[in-house]
């Protein structure tokens, strides 16, 4: 009998799991970081930010690496990167001019070189723990070649720009070249084999969106070990992007496009008590939306947020805080049941 019983739970463990392999992407749903490789803004600089402004509290926080955070589960990242074609424009944080480093900044030089570079914000949250696109990649690849059947990871990546800052400091604009620069690191980094693409969604179907409408998302087992792009803008930039390219051909990056153009695939909903994402996420789209926000919701222990985006079936959940803050008294910190980050999708796998 005991045998018999011991085959009995074997099999239903391989049914769960054979189960949970035949579901496409778009019917799980899962827990990430937000700004992902962000390390803290030093203490003598934050003390002396924080004093000309109290709005500096919303970058109180923190990452550890993110190899770490995958390795606790994580299925989720973003990632800032800026342009630096030249080299050099991020090398000397205007920020340092108040107060005295902790750390060597830039010990290796690599801010000096050519390439995207990888921070939040350019002279006052500087800190990173890959200054360069490529390390970043680096050790998300290794990481990936260590755990080969890691359920997918989505990333999204702002390609940032803007105005010149009160320092002086103006971001080099991203132009089509640039995209192109951005989607050929991201090959060069990854590797083409570990990149779920617009053009895999898409087939045989004439748009992206008519793809998602048909439910033709990769499943479960087929993007194991492999890693989905968004682009995290909904402006010029995105049409930039999109620019030549109906329905995505021949890029690496899905985009935040708007329901009803041949793009539309993956949305960013912030707020998840926007009544819309639930009826979106029924209809195949993949959503991303946030749990917490400007460090509020961990300094007031509030819950809300997280609760609603778990219900609207929103298939990515973004946080500051898988683990608890160490910057103030707080032990708000968000995961699934028994710690996890991964879970069936409470919308769309019923579908």
């Amino acid at each position: 009998m005991k045998h018999y019983n011991t085959l009995l739970l074997l099999f239903f463990s391989f049914n769960l799991f054979a189960q949970n392999d035949a579901l496409h992407i778009n019917q799980i749903q899962v827990i990430g970081s937000h700004n992902s490789y962000k390390k803290a803004i030093e203490d003598k600089l934050y003390t002396f930010l924080e004093s000309q402004s109290d709005k500096m509290k919303s970058l109180q926080y923190d990452h550890i690496s993110i190899p770490e955070q995958l390795d606790l589960g994580l299925r989720n990242l973003e990632i800032d990167v800026y342009l630096d074609t030249e080299g050099g424009k991020f090398a000397n944080p205007k920020g340092l001019q108040f107060v005295e480093a902790q750390e060597d900044f830039d010990p290796n030089k690599d801010m000096i070189k050519p390439g995207f570079k990888v921070l939040h914000m350019p002279d006052i949250d500087f800190r990173s723990h890959y200054n360069t696109l490529e390390a970043c990649l680096m050790a998300i690849k290794s990481w990936s070649d260590a755990n080969p059947t890691h359920e997918p990871v989505f990333i999204t990546l702002e390609a940032k720009d803007g105005d010149t800052n009160r320092f002086g400091t103006t971001p080099e604009a991203f132009t089509e070249a640039g995209f192109k620069k951005l989607d050929d690191a991201l090959i060069a980094g990854l590797g083409r084999d570990k990149l779920i693409t617009p053009d895999d969604v898409r087939g045989e179907h004439a748009t992206l969106e008519e793809a998602v409408f048909n439910n033709n998302w990769p499943t479960l087992k087929a993007s194991r070990g492999k890693f989905l792009f968004i682009l995290d803008d909904a402006k010029a930039k995105r049409a930039l992007y999109i620019k030549n390219h109906p329905s995505l051909k021949e890029r690496v990056l899905f985009v935040n496009a708007e329901p009803g153009t041949p793009e539309a695939a993956t949305l960013i909903i912030n707020n998840p008590e926007n009544e819309t994402i639930s009826g979106l996420v029924s209809k195949g789209y993949i959503i991303r939306t946030r749990a917490d926000a400007g460090t509020k919701e961990a300094r007031a222990n509030d819950y809300k947020h997280f609760e609603d985006a778990k219900k609207s079936g929103a298939q990515i959940i973004t946080t500051d805080y898988y683990l608890p803050s160490r910057f103030f008294e707080s032990d708000y910190h968000i995961s699934f049941k028994g710690k996890t980050y991964v879970r069936e999708n409470p919308i769309s796998s019923r579908q």
